[in-house]
């Protein structure tokens, strides 16, 4: 058997209230409840969306790497 691992790629965006570090986390822990085999990832854009002139959300378009069976 080869010690060659293969990746898949997904492409998601996480979301948060408090701050771009939670909307990581709130992705990554979302993708894992149905990707088996997440071993990182990468944030590839990073925005908002602004209220009133406040920030009311922070959203982070991540790309996320998981190994095939």
């Amino acid at each position: 058997m080869s010690d060659n691992k293969i990746y898949k790629l997904v492409e998601i965006v996480g979301t948060s209230n408090e701050s771009f570090a939670r909307a990581a986390d709130a992705g990554v822990e979302r993708a894992a409840q149905t990707l088996r085999h997440i071993d990182w990832f990468e944030v590839v854009e990073m925005r908002g969306r602004v209220e009133k002139g406040k920030v009311v959300q922070y959203q982070v378009k991540m790309k996320v790497g998981f190994r095939l069976d």
